[in-house]
């Protein structure tokens, strides 16, 4: 059984000393809200100018994400790497992460499950073999052509 205190924000601690989670549902650490140095914080006009470069910085790093994701690179990685910057300052970046990570930690789960590990080799197999369907149709149809050299016949 937890002890401790009641109040939101505060760390509960079980029976043998280990602590949980917030009773507010964060984790140890991991409170929302502004991670500026504290000299930052506590000047205003400091604080929104960090907070601008926070948002220029993580839209940088976003936006080169969206421009890889047609072209040769890591885009999701970039996006949620922007995300993480932004995550640093602003509290609905810090909610959508989380959501995110519930959601990937929740398909990982899913993915592990022996049932649809299964489900996903047959599909697999089966899409192998339309797609080697395909390619022998083609080849005893046009041969080592390739599909720009065809003619007409």
């Amino acid at each position: 059984m937890n002890t401790g205190s009641d109040e939101p924000g505060e760390v509960a601690v079980s029976a043998d000393g280990e602590t949980g989670e917030k009773t507010d549902g964060t984790k140890d650490g991991q409170g929302l809200g502004s991670r500026a140095p504290e000299f930052v914080k506590a000047r205003r006009l400091l604080h929104l100018s960090w907070q601008v470069l926070i948002f220029v910085i993580g839209l940088a790093v976003v936006v080169a994400g969206i421009i890889m994701l047609p072209l040769p690179g890591p885009g999701w990685v970039v996006i949620f790497g922007g995300m993480a910057i932004w995550a640093t300052e602003f509290v609905w970046a810090q909610l959508v992460l989380r959501w995110t990570k519930r959601k990937v930690t929740e398909a990982a789960q899913r993915a592990l499950d022996p049932k649809v590990r299964r489900r996903n080799i047959i599909l697999t197999a089966i899409g192998l073999v339309i797609v080697a369907a395909i390619l022998g149709v083609y080849l005893w149809k046009f041969g080592f052509e390739m599909p720009w050299n065809i003619k007409n016949q």
